[in-house]
């Protein structure tokens, strides 16, 4: 199976996951949103072939928050999606800490994860700091943004208003994350930018 498809399915089963988080309710959505923020921070650094080109892995799942943020906001206000905002704020700082406590444990001798887990997770610190920051205030902006175009059309053009300020939010959350959090960790950040980019414009196609 392709790179390609498997993004394809990878997308579409995110944005499925949201709708039945949005049918179970506002707590199920915040829940999701947060499990969404910790695999993105997760899998970031995983460089994949993506039509020939360098991406990372974790672009569907940035963009899955932000759909998950817009229909909170949508369906129960302005106040639930700042208040989710916030709480994957502190799921994220969590997981940050919880991340190093855990390369603290000396191992067993017999152990053999230890590495891998260094692999993964040293250079977590700043990547998280990096997504942290980046996603909070690109939260921010997607809230004040969804919240303005939901003020002056109601409840008319949802795919209008949910496109725009995905495409819009996603490039900010692209450049600001890639600068500050992948700098000197993957090669070509430029390069990474743009397919991941491109890479997430096809995300939102697919939502």
């Amino acid at each position: 199976m392709t790179n390609e498809l498997i993004f394809i399915i990878h997308s579409s089963l995110l944005s499925l996951f949201v709708l039945i988080a949005l049918s179970l309710g506002k707590e199920a959505l915040v829940a999701l949103i947060c499990l969404y923020g910790v695999l993105a921070n997760l899998f970031v650094t995983k460089q994949i072939a993506f039509f020939g080109f360098d991406a990372t892995a974790s672009d569907a799942f940035t963009v899955a928050a932000i759909l998950g943020l817009n229909m909170i906001q949508e369906f129960f206000g302005a106040a639930a999606s700042k208040r989710a905002i916030w709480i994957n704020f502190l799921c994220l700082g969590v997981y940050t800490v919880a991340s190093q406590l855990h390369l603290w444990y000396t191992p067993h001798i017999l152990d053999y994860t230890h590495g891998h887990f260094c692999a993964l997770l040293e250079v977590m610190p700043r990547i998280a700091l990096a997504s942290i920051s980046v996603f909070l205030f690109v939260q921010y902006i997607d809230r004040t943004l969804y919240g303005f175009m939901q003020r002056k059309f109601g409840s008319r053009y949802f795919l209008m208003r949910n496109t725009i300020a995905l495409i819009l939010c996603q490039l900010l959350d692209t450049i600001l994350f890639s600068f500050l959090g992948l700098w000197g960790i993957v090669e070509h950040i430029w390069h990474i930018i743009i397919i991941s980019y491109a890479v997430k414009l096809l995300a939102i196609s697919i939502t």
